[in-house]
């Protein structure tokens, strides 16, 4: 299937080639694609770099283009205006990165996947929100969720087995698999609760190795997204 691609912009190349290390090892089957530096390797941006990005990270799906600073965003800009199916967001770089790069990996479209990384800087340093559900965009499945009739969830605690706990990978491969079900999903650590598709309120929990999480599911496939969380937690999510 074709997925949104990403093309990180920035005035450095080291720091451009950086965020799209991080964001990758999300979403292993998105184009993510750097745009760094001036054409001499100075510290600047270039407007053919970004366009050559940008017909790089292009599958079919569209692009969604981040960036660091003001002129970044101009040069973005004009590169976006010359390309169908570009879309430049305004969202902090390595947050909006990583949580771009997952809901791209779940298969949202353009719009989802801009909106994803917009909503990235909801979470800046905790994952409570006031409906007890932080970050995150119901990305599959909206529409049943919204119209299923309510029905009490299907619940589990669940032992963090593997060294570190919830940090990024095992956060994006959760993030990843509840992107794929149609279930609401909430994972509880003491007091803060975080929406199950959303890499940065997971990773915001602080659950580490040893710890507890309280893992609950609404919607239809409710059942298979809890036994999916298990089933990861069981094998130390891959580490």
């Amino acid at each position: 299937m074709s997925r949104v691609g990403l093309v990180v912009v920035s005035h450095s190349a080291g720091l451009a080639a950086g965020v799209v290390e991080v964001a990758a090892q999300m979403a292993p089957d998105v184009i993510v694609v750097p745009a760094g530096g001036t054409a001499d390797g100075g510290i600047g941006t270039d407007f053919d770099a970004v366009a050559a990005a940008i017909e790089r990270a292009e599958s079919g799906a569209g692009v969604v283009l981040l960036y660091d600073l003001g002129s970044a965003r101009m040069v973005a800009e004009m590169a976006v205006e010359s390309t169908e199916g570009a879309r430049l967001v305004d969202a902090p770089l390595v947050e909006g990165a990583v949580a771009a790069a997952v809901a791209a990996q779940g298969g949202a479209d353009v719009d989802e996947v801009a909106y994803a990384a917009e909503d990235a800087v909801t979470v800046p340093g905790g994952p409570v929100a006031a409906d007890g559900v932080a970050g995150g965009v119901d990305i599959i499945g909206s529409q049943s969720l919204a119209t299923a009739t309510p029905v009490p969830p299907t619940e589990v605690t669940v032992p963090l087995t593997n060294k570190i706990g919830l940090h990024a990978r095992p956060a994006a491969l959760v993030a990843r698999a509840m992107s794929q079900l149609d279930a609401r999903v909430t994972v509880r650590f003491g007091d803060a609760t975080a929406d199950g598709r959303s890499v940065l309120a997971l990773m915001a929990l602080g659950a580490r190795g040893g710890d507890e999480v309280h893992v609950s599911a609404t919607g239809p496939q409710a059942d298979e997204a809890v036994q999916a969380f298990q089933d990861l937690a069981a094998r130390d999510f891959d580490e």
